[in-house]
Protein backbone atom coordinates (compact mmCIF):
# COMPACT_ATOMS: atom_id res chain seq x y z
CA UNK A 1 0.00 0.00 0.00
CA UNK A 2 1.38 3.40 -1.02
CA UNK A 3 1.27 5.77 1.95
CA UNK A 4 2.56 9.32 2.31
CA UNK A 5 2.83 11.63 5.31
CA UNK A 6 1.38 15.11 4.80
CA UNK A 7 2.31 18.02 7.07
CA UNK A 8 0.64 21.42 6.58
CA UNK A 9 3.01 24.02 8.01
CA UNK A 10 2.88 27.73 8.74
CA UNK A 11 5.83 29.44 10.47
CA UNK A 12 6.88 26.12 11.97
CA UNK A 13 10.66 26.56 11.99
CA UNK A 14 10.94 25.77 15.71
CA UNK A 15 9.33 22.34 15.51
CA UNK A 16 9.47 21.10 11.92
CA UNK A 17 13.04 19.78 11.79
CA UNK A 18 12.51 17.41 14.72
CA UNK A 19 9.28 16.07 13.19
CA UNK A 20 10.90 15.47 9.82
CA UNK A 21 13.88 13.73 11.43
CA UNK A 22 11.52 11.29 13.12
CA UNK A 23 9.39 10.81 10.02
CA UNK A 24 12.39 10.05 7.83
CA UNK A 25 13.04 6.82 9.73
CA UNK A 26 9.57 5.49 8.87
CA UNK A 27 10.25 5.15 5.15
CA UNK A 28 7.14 6.97 3.91
CA UNK A 29 7.33 9.83 1.40
CA UNK A 30 7.10 13.17 3.23
CA UNK A 31 5.08 16.07 1.85
CA UNK A 32 5.21 19.49 3.51
CA UNK A 33 2.83 22.21 2.38
CA UNK A 34 4.32 25.56 3.37
CA UNK A 35 1.27 27.77 3.81
CA UNK A 36 2.88 31.14 3.15
CA UNK A 37 5.41 31.03 5.98
CA UNK A 38 7.62 34.05 6.60
CA UNK A 39 10.27 32.12 8.52
CA UNK A 40 12.61 29.24 7.57
CA UNK A 41 9.88 26.60 7.28
CA UNK A 42 10.42 26.05 3.54
CA UNK A 43 14.20 25.73 3.73
CA UNK A 44 13.95 23.32 6.67
CA UNK A 45 11.50 21.11 4.78
CA UNK A 46 13.65 21.08 1.66
CA UNK A 47 16.80 20.47 3.68
CA UNK A 48 15.30 17.39 5.32
CA UNK A 49 14.34 15.70 2.07
CA UNK A 50 10.62 16.44 2.13
CA UNK A 51 8.73 17.20 -1.02
CA UNK A 52 7.89 20.89 -0.64
CA UNK A 53 4.67 22.45 -1.91
CA UNK A 54 4.26 26.18 -1.32
CA UNK A 55 1.51 28.76 -1.09
CA UNK A 56 2.57 32.32 -1.86
CA UNK A 57 0.47 33.57 1.07
CA UNK A 58 -1.17 32.12 4.15
CA UNK A 59 -4.40 30.48 2.99
CA UNK A 60 -5.32 28.33 5.98
CA UNK A 61 -4.78 24.79 7.21
CA UNK A 62 -7.66 23.43 5.19
CA UNK A 63 -6.32 24.82 1.94
CA UNK A 64 -2.86 23.43 2.76
CA UNK A 65 -4.38 19.99 3.35
CA UNK A 66 -6.30 20.20 0.09
CA UNK A 67 -3.08 21.05 -1.77
CA UNK A 68 -1.38 18.03 -0.22
CA UNK A 69 -4.32 15.73 -0.92
CA UNK A 70 -4.27 16.75 -4.58
CA UNK A 71 -0.58 15.85 -4.82
CA UNK A 72 -1.19 12.49 -3.12
CA UNK A 73 -3.97 11.59 -5.54
CA UNK A 74 -1.90 12.63 -8.54
CA UNK A 75 0.80 10.24 -7.32
CA UNK A 76 -1.60 7.33 -6.67
CA UNK A 77 -1.30 7.19 -2.89
CA UNK A 78 -3.59 4.63 -1.28
CA UNK A 79 -3.55 6.44 2.06
CA UNK A 80 -2.47 9.81 3.46
CA UNK A 81 -1.39 10.33 7.07
CA UNK A 82 -1.70 13.92 8.27
CA UNK A 83 0.36 15.35 11.11
CA UNK A 84 0.35 18.86 12.57
CA UNK A 85 3.60 20.80 12.33
CA UNK A 86 3.65 21.90 15.98
CA UNK A 87 5.20 18.69 17.30
CA UNK A 88 2.25 17.55 19.43
CA UNK A 89 1.84 14.18 17.73
CA UNK A 90 3.81 11.02 18.48
CA UNK A 91 5.38 10.25 15.11
CA UNK A 92 6.32 6.73 16.22
CA UNK A 93 2.59 5.90 16.25
CA UNK A 94 2.23 6.43 12.48
CA UNK A 95 2.82 2.77 11.48
CA UNK A 96 0.30 1.62 14.10
CA UNK A 97 -2.29 4.08 12.81
CA UNK A 98 -1.73 2.97 9.21
CA UNK A 99 -2.00 -0.69 10.17
CA UNK A 100 -5.17 -0.12 12.20
CA UNK A 101 -6.78 1.79 9.33
CA UNK A 102 -5.92 -0.99 6.91
CA UNK A 103 -7.02 -3.81 9.20
CA UNK A 104 -10.26 -2.07 10.18
CA UNK A 105 -10.95 -0.91 6.61
CA UNK A 106 -11.44 2.63 7.85
CA UNK A 107 -11.56 5.46 5.33
CA UNK A 108 -10.74 7.87 8.14
CA UNK A 109 -8.91 6.79 11.26
CA UNK A 110 -8.45 9.50 13.88
CA UNK A 111 -5.48 9.19 16.21
CA UNK A 112 -7.25 10.22 19.40
CA UNK A 113 -5.78 12.19 22.31
CA UNK A 114 -8.75 11.20 24.50
CA UNK A 115 -6.67 9.89 27.41
CA UNK A 116 -4.96 13.29 27.72
CA UNK A 117 -7.96 15.61 27.45
CA UNK A 118 -7.33 16.91 30.98
CA UNK A 119 -4.24 18.69 29.64
CA UNK A 120 -6.29 20.70 27.15
CA UNK A 121 -7.34 24.29 27.78
CA UNK A 122 -10.88 24.79 29.09
CA UNK A 123 -12.70 26.06 25.99
CA UNK A 124 -10.93 23.73 23.60
CA UNK A 125 -11.59 20.70 25.80
CA UNK A 126 -15.27 21.59 26.19
CA UNK A 127 -15.79 22.07 22.47
CA UNK A 128 -13.89 18.91 21.58
CA UNK A 129 -16.02 16.84 23.94
CA UNK A 130 -19.16 18.54 22.68
CA UNK A 131 -18.09 17.83 19.10
CA UNK A 132 -17.52 14.17 19.94
CA UNK A 133 -20.98 13.94 21.53
CA UNK A 134 -22.63 15.60 18.53
CA UNK A 135 -20.83 13.32 16.09
CA UNK A 136 -21.88 10.22 18.02
CA UNK A 137 -25.49 11.35 18.28
CA UNK A 138 -25.79 12.28 14.62
CA UNK A 139 -23.60 9.71 12.88
CA UNK A 140 -23.29 6.82 15.33
CA UNK A 141 -19.52 6.71 14.88
CA UNK A 142 -17.58 5.89 18.05
CA UNK A 143 -14.88 8.53 17.84
CA UNK A 144 -13.28 10.07 20.91
CA UNK A 145 -11.44 13.13 19.51
CA UNK A 146 -13.14 15.21 16.82
CA UNK A 147 -10.34 17.75 16.38
CA UNK A 148 -7.13 15.72 16.19
CA UNK A 149 -5.03 16.57 13.15
CA UNK A 150 -3.31 13.17 13.28
CA UNK A 151 -5.39 11.09 10.89
CA UNK A 152 -5.16 8.47 8.19
CA UNK A 153 -7.33 9.04 5.11
CA UNK A 154 -7.94 6.49 2.38
CA UNK A 155 -7.26 7.47 -1.21
CA UNK A 156 -10.70 6.10 -2.03
CA UNK A 157 -12.28 8.70 0.23
CA UNK A 158 -10.15 11.59 -1.02
CA UNK A 159 -11.04 10.77 -4.62
CA UNK A 160 -14.75 10.71 -3.85
CA UNK A 161 -15.37 13.69 -1.57
CA UNK A 162 -15.20 17.27 -2.83
CA UNK A 163 -13.75 19.58 -0.18
CA UNK A 164 -14.19 23.35 0.01
CA UNK A 165 -13.07 24.65 3.43
CA UNK A 166 -9.82 26.56 3.82
CA UNK A 167 -9.52 26.67 7.61
CA UNK A 168 -9.47 24.22 10.50
CA UNK A 169 -13.10 23.42 9.72
CA UNK A 170 -11.97 21.28 6.78
CA UNK A 171 -11.31 18.47 9.24
CA UNK A 172 -14.97 18.60 10.30
CA UNK A 173 -16.13 18.99 6.70
CA UNK A 174 -14.37 15.82 5.63
CA UNK A 175 -15.82 13.88 8.58
CA UNK A 176 -19.37 14.96 7.80
CA UNK A 177 -19.07 14.40 4.06
CA UNK A 178 -17.51 10.99 4.63
CA UNK A 179 -20.42 10.05 6.89
CA UNK A 180 -23.03 11.29 4.41
CA UNK A 181 -21.34 9.33 1.61
CA UNK A 182 -21.24 6.08 3.57
CA UNK A 183 -17.52 5.90 4.30
CA UNK A 184 -16.19 4.32 7.50
CA UNK A 185 -14.70 6.36 10.34
CA UNK A 186 -12.89 5.11 13.43
CA UNK A 187 -10.46 6.21 16.11
CA UNK A 188 -7.41 4.80 17.84
CA UNK A 189 -6.00 6.05 21.14
CA UNK A 190 -2.40 7.24 20.80
CA UNK A 191 -0.16 9.31 23.06
CA UNK A 192 0.28 13.02 22.38
CA UNK A 193 3.31 15.01 23.44
CA UNK A 194 1.35 18.21 23.84
CA UNK A 195 -2.32 17.32 24.12
CA UNK A 196 -3.25 21.00 23.99
CA UNK A 197 -1.29 22.69 21.22
CA UNK A 198 -2.03 26.26 22.38
CA UNK A 199 1.62 27.17 22.77
CA UNK A 200 2.51 26.26 19.20
CA UNK A 201 -0.75 25.99 17.24
CA UNK A 202 -2.26 28.77 15.12
CA UNK A 203 -5.75 27.63 16.16
CA UNK A 204 -7.98 30.57 17.20
CA UNK A 205 -10.24 29.14 19.93
CA UNK A 206 -13.31 31.32 19.37
CA UNK A 207 -13.31 31.94 15.62
CA UNK A 208 -12.10 28.51 14.52
CA UNK A 209 -14.36 26.69 16.98
CA UNK A 210 -17.32 28.68 15.64
CA UNK A 211 -16.41 27.76 12.05
CA UNK A 212 -16.09 24.08 13.01
CA UNK A 213 -19.52 24.13 14.67
CA UNK A 214 -21.13 25.85 11.68
CA UNK A 215 -19.58 23.28 9.36
CA UNK A 216 -21.02 20.46 11.45
CA UNK A 217 -24.49 22.03 11.35
CA UNK A 218 -24.28 22.70 7.62
CA UNK A 219 -23.74 19.05 6.75
CA UNK A 220 -25.80 17.32 9.41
Amino acid sequence: MAVCILIPAFNAEKSLAAILNECSSLGYPLVVVDDGSTDATASIAAGHGALLLRHNRNRGKGRALRTGFAWALEHDCDAVVTLDADGQHDVSSVPRVVAAAQEGRFDILIASRFSQFQEMGGLRKVWNRFGVWCMRQRTGFEISDSQSGFRCYSGRLLRSVALAADGYNLEMEILMKAWRSGFSIGSLAVPARVADGRATSHFRPVRDTWNICMTFLRYM
